[in-house]
């Protein structure tokens, strides 16, 4: 099984770092979208960790399973009310298997770049189609590789300077790796992420492979327009 680069003191402080991701202005359009895509069916998501988003879809109506690899995030997701009443596998979302077939699939928050191989991306893609309904959906939220904002010659590239935290994405431009490096000077703390970032269009193949199509892609969850500049975007795959 995979490192689990989530457990202990990442864990522990997982909601209290993410404060700007769990705010109801982030989280609601989210829970907006996938619960109009789900449509009365069942979610599976993928990387639940603490239940930021399977807490609100669920209190939606949405019956929602998780996989999640770290057994430490979902400690802290039973802890919470609702918690304990969704089933989470413990496992590598790329290949571990839950019982039922769903509506809605999602990996959120670059959730999928955990995956750190092609390979462990691509079946990714064919364990969703294998667990979706005819005509079911994917969804997957990720972040575009800043490679334009990379200086000349450089790796690392900083996203966030603050007394309290200070993030900076490691590129190794040869093998799409990414590692997410963050710092917490007031704890004396430090935690990296390692992950794969993938572009749009091996996105898109990578879903052709597993027997899906695009559907839509937008650069956020209240469906704005993907362009050029955009830094992230909300991709829709459709099973057949």
């Amino acid at each position: 099984m995979p490192e689990d680069y989530f457990a202990g003191r990442v864990a522990d402080r997982y909601d209290e770092t993410s404060a700007v991701m769990c705010a109801p202005e982030v989280v609601d359009p989210v829970v907006d979208f996938l619960a109009e895509l789900a449509d009365g069916g069942a979610a599976l998501e993928l990387g639940i960790g603490t239940g930021r988003i399977a807490l609100p879809l669920a209190r939606r109506g949405v019956h929602v399973h998780g996989i999640d690899l770290s057994k430490d995030m979902v400690a802290k997701l039973r802890a919470k009310p609702g918690g304990e009443e969704i089933p989470v596998a413990i496992g590598d979302f790329a290949t571990t298997e839950v019982e039922g077939a769903f509506s809605l699939a999602y990996a959120v928050w670059n959730a999928i770049m955990n995956l750190r191989t092609q390979g462990a991306q691509v079946a990714c893609f064919q364990n969703v189609a294998a667990h979706l309904e005819p005509h079911g959906r994917f969804v997957v939220e990720i972040m575009l590789p800043e490679l334009q904002r990379l200086p000349r010659g450089e790796r690392f590239l900083p996203f966030d300077v603050s007394p309290e935290h200070v993030g900076f994405d490691e590129y190794d431009v040869a093998h799409q790796g990414l590692v997410s490096h963050h710092y917490y000077p007031r704890e004396g703390e430090y935690a990296t992420f390692p992950g794969r970032y993938i572009w749009p269009s091996e996105l898109d193949l990578m879903a052709l492979i597993a027997g899906m199509s695009l559907r839509a892609r937008w650069s956020g969850w209240n469906r704005e327009a993907f362009a050029s500049e955009s830094r992230s975007h909300v991709s829709v795959y459709e099973k057949p």
